[in-house]
């Protein structure tokens, strides 16, 4: 998969928060896929080990990372704002996923489950 500079660097606020969002991605093949699907909606991406990868743009940092078959654990930050914005970019025809978002305290907020 081709790495990609070209997204919008991630937004100073988020630069320095916690991680807040956590996944699964299931369907998607392996993690290069995966990266790629973030690469066409304009994210950044750089491998991050062997086999993983840290996509981003200006709301969302997340690192991709496969854990067998074809299973992607997502994890990172994102603007809870934006929650919805990730989940319409996970959601597409044959694949599925399950994302949750955590507040400052670690509580989770929200859960959602998507796809197949």
């Amino acid at each position: 998969m081709d790495l990609s500079g070209d997204g919008a660097a991630l937004g100073p606020e988020w630069q320095t928060a916690g991680n807040n969002v956590c996944g699964v991605l299931r369907g998607w093949g392996d993690v290069s896929r995966a990266a790629a699907r973030f690469v066409r909606a304009g994210w950044w991406t750089r491998s991050s080990d062997w086999e993983s990868y840290e996509v981003g743009t200006e709301w969302c940092a997340v690192e991709l990372t496969p854990v067998g078959g074809s299973e992607v654990l997502l994890n990172g930050v994102v603007d809870p704002g934006r929650l919805d914005d990730l989940v319409v970019l996970l959601s597409g025809p044959g694949v599925g996923f399950g994302v949750e978002l955590y507040d400052g305290r670690g509580e989770l907020c929200r859960e959602v489950e998507g796809g197949r």
